[in-house]
């Protein structure tokens, strides 16, 4: 066993150590002062909700398994208690440096710029009445105060529902032993307080601090001996018995309704709360003392995104830019003509998203389309996507593929899905067991010749106009009849569990897609060993799967290139010698979320370039419906070969450079000379007209991995509508 496990741990990083590498990334750019100063204070936001999914996810997800017995080593060698106690202790160590960063580094630069967060007795007299009148007007009449005794038991708190704990003493009955009173901060307010202030600055008061300023009016028989604001954080992982369900949605609405009753995790706390209020919500929530967080702060720091959207302060913001357009080829009239000739790939938020919603509008309005199919995994609220499936239902046949399963927004897209149906749309979910995690767009329309054709939209990324402004993702839209085709057997797949033996050129899991990855790398390996041309280029999310990183050494082993770009979790091991001295691994966190999923193989000369919805993970290649799909048109590849993957490769801004033991390094560190480049800013200014490919520099590094594709196409290709 040990020399298994001193294998594994040779092999693999650790997923949960490379998770929190993740998330001090993020961090870092919180605590980057080349960065605007409210977008500074937006990451240690996203820091705070990233930590929040993990623990309630992950962390509660290994406790769980330790409360089951398991007790086998995971592919770093560690077992679950032993990964568990990592975990915390890093989690501990990282909330001290996000409270570090709010307290040292962006109170006191948001008060340099006229924002100031004030304590109760800094308020200016105007300031206290504006407050105590919000207080009786907004925030009282949603208070419950509780006070904890035989006949009133500890109430059910929420998950992650900001409270108030008092120490109570009744003032009748100064003998009696102390209670314990518990207030709800009430969800439907902001966290933060806005207040009067001179024109230019922006005064905000916790709202948790104006309801402690009010404590003593809601328990009128008892002295408040102290008080604290808290959070608690349950167990929210789903799970559901198939064959005791009735249906997979009404399974769904049930787990919604049971997850509020999950165990807790974590406690979090300010760090100056009364020892008896921490020790009595400690035993009431069964946490052992390594599960309290205390905080020098707000309680919840991912609130303080209010700050950004309430600030109107566009200097301190990052400038804003306009997504470039899509235009038409001059000969044709619609889209549906334009697609006959050609592919078209966005590159968003670079390029619009607006052609792929016009895409689904027109769709709808087009008398000539006769079907619509859809795949939604998360979409906005408002989403015209909904709305024009709604539409089209009246006059076509109109199928939808809802998951239910999206983590976090089951509950909106369960309404959606009621919502379609009433209005006629054939509403599925998908494989049972399987999330529909697919991206696909499918129209069939009886064309102006004569034909009928599919025309297809697939995507890295959600079908949500909202996140597509800050999320970078690819989009192809073709009538490509081999690919719209094989389109046409996954929604039959989806919606009949109908399989057939060969999806390509598409690659679907959880049938072929894995297969056919590492079939792809082993081709590589075979052109270097014949000495021909040989490089991988992959960029997702997350690599976990540990049978594609075996492969990847291996290919680095006979001589492949490889070079990863791999936003979050990355568990191989970059740079071992005689391992993988040939795979190079960065990671790129900035202004934009990088979200698409490119993998390039250069197939001895004959280059191949596949998008999609999946990351090389376990769940996205055997417990999910997923999709990656061929670039064929010449200039939609051209523009992923010159322009999209040279410009990632070479960031030395926003980029770090993963190392043999999981640390990551920034890569201009790394890197010591040449000059600095921001693939996000590059592109921005490309979309805008302000630069051209010339700007991408060549790799500094002399590694085989740091190399980036050499160019093919012409560049008048790239810049094609």
């Amino acid at each position: 066993m040990a020399a298994s496990t001193a294998k594994k741990q040779k092999l693999f990083n650790g997923r949960d150590a490379s998770w929190m590498q993740f998330n001090r990334r993020v961090l870092e750019e919180a605590e980057d002062p080349a960065n605007p100063l409210l977008e500074q204070v937006k990451f240690l936001a996203i820091t705070g909700s990233n930590l929040d999914e993990y623990v309630e996810i992950r962390q509660a997800g290994l406790m769980q398994r330790i409360e089951d017995g398991y007790r086998e080593p995971g592919y770093d060698g560690l077992r679950p208690d032993e990964s568990l106690g990592a975990l915390t202790a890093e989690i501990h160590a990282f909330v001290d440096a996000q409270y570090a960063c709010w307290n040292d580094r962006l109170l006191p630069e948001l008060r340099k710029q006229n924002i100031r967060l004030l304590e109760w007795n800094e308020l200016s007299d105007e300031a206290h009445e504006f407050a105590q009148s919000y207080f009786q007007r907004e925030v009282d009449p949603l208070l419950t105060p509780i006070a904890i005794d035989p006949a009133h038991p500890f109430p059910r708190v929420l998950n992650k529902a900001l409270c108030l704990a008092l120490l109570l003493r009744p003032k009748r009955r100064s003998s009696s032993p102390q209670v314990l009173g518990v207030v709800t901060v009430p969800r439907a307010l902001a966290r933060f307080v806005r207040l009067p202030a001179e024109e230019g600055c922006f005064d905000y008061l916790l709202l948790q601090d104006l309801i402690a300023k009010n404590l003593a009016g809601m328990y009128r028989g008892y002295e408040v001996l102290a008080h604290a604001a808290f959070r608690v954080t349950r167990n929210s992982n789903l799970y559901f018995e198939e064959e005791e369900a009735r249906s997979l949605l009404e399974t769904i609405r049930v787990e919604l309704h049971n997850r509020r009753k999950g165990d807790a995790v974590r406690l979090e706390i300010e760090a100056g709360a009364h020892p008896d209020i921490i020790e009595r919500l400690r035993v009431n929530f069964e946490l052992e003392e390594d599960q309290v967080f205390r905080g020098d702060g707000p309680v919840n720091l991912s609130r303080v995104m209010f700050l950004y959207g309430d600030i109107q302060r566009p200097d301190l913001k990052y400038p804003p830019f306009t997504p470039r357009a899509l235009h038409l080829s001059r000969k044709a009239n619609n889209i549906f003509e334009d697609l006959r000739t050609r592919d078209i790939l966005l590159h968003h938020p670079y390029d619009s998203y607006d052609p792929v919603v016009n895409f689904i509008e027109q769709g709808a309005e087009d008398n000539a389309v006769v079907s619509m199919k859809q795949t939604l995994y998360r979409t906005s609220q408002d989403s015209p996507v909904f709305q024009s499936l709604i539409d089209a239902a009246a006059t076509k046949e109109t199928t939808l593929v809802v998951e239910l399963m999206a983590r976090f927004d089951e509950a909106s897209n369960i309404r959606w899905a009621r919502s379609m149906e009433d209005a006629g749309v054939q509403v599925f979910h998908g494989v049972v067991g399987l999330k529909t995690h697919c991206k696909l767009a499918m129209l069939v329309r009886r064309d102006e010749d004569g034909v009928t054709r599919r025309y297809c939209h697939m995507g890295t990324g959600n079908y949500n106009p909202v996140t597509a402004r800050f999320y970078t993702d690819l989009s192809l839209l073709t009538s490509d009849p081999q690919i719209t085709e094989k389109v046409h057997m996954v929604f039959n797949y989806l919606t009949a569990h109908a399989e057939i033996d060969d999806y390509r050129p598409l690659l679907v899991a959880p049938l072929t897609m894995a297969e056919s990855f590492l079939g792809l790398i082993r081709r590589e390996m075979e052109h270097a060993r014949a000495g021909q041309p040989s490089h991988i280029i992959a960029k997702m999310n997350a690599l976990l799967e540990p049978n594609v990183i075996e492969s990847l050494y291996a290919a680095s082993q006979a001589g492949v290139d490889v070079d990863l770009i791999i936003r979050g979790v990355c568990t191989l091991r970059p740079g071992v010698p005689g391992l993988s001295d040939r795979i190079r691994v960065r990671s790129i966190v900035g202004r934009f979320l990088e979200h698409s999923r490119i993998f390039h193989f250069a197939n001895g000369g004959e280059d191949e370039t596949y998008i999609g919805s999946a990351d090389w993970m376990p769940r996205n290649l055997f417990e999910r419906c997923e999709v990656v799909f061929p670039v064929r048109d010449l200039a939609a590849r051209a523009r992923i070969h010159d322009e999209i993957l040279p410009a990632l490769l070479a960031d030395t801004t926003k980029a770090r450079l993963l190392q043999p033991d999981g640390t990551y390094v920034r890569a201009y560190k790394a890197l010591k000379d040449g000059p600095t480049f921001s693939s996000q800013d590059f592109l921005i200014q490309l979309a805008e007209g302000k630069a051209d490919l010339d700007a991408i520099p060549r790799p500094v590094s002399p590694g085989p991995a740091a190399r980036r594709p050499a160019r093919r196409m012409p560049r008048k290709a790239v810049a094609a509508d």
